[in-house]
């Protein structure tokens, strides 16, 4: 999911950049296309590190629920939950 928004924001940027440059480029032009380009590396920063995030939280997760020995049927059904999840991307 991240990926795709990623994806979007760079095509949008390079879309606003474009139509900007259609009519020459202009200081008003230029200071446009600097703030996309740090909202969209914000953005992918932003997706970046709520992924590592969850990730870690994920690995939390399953070692809390081994922590009790043996896992439960509940316990397994809860990792694979959240690795589905984080294969998916969908967090």
């Amino acid at each position: 999911m991240d990926d795709m928004k990623q994806t979007y924001r760079e095509g949008e940027e390079t879309a606003k950049e474009t139509w900007r440059k259609a009519d020459g480029e202009s200081p008003a032009d230029a200071i446009g296309n600097a703030g996309d380009e740090i909202r969209k590396e914000l953005g992918n920063a932003g997706d970046e590190i709520r992924r590592e995030t969850q990730e870690g939280l994920d690995d939390d997760k399953a070692e809390w629920r081994r922590s009790d020995g043996d896992e439960s049927l509940a316990d397994k059904a809860g990792n694979v939950g959240d690795d589905l999840r984080r294969e998916l991307g969908q967090r």
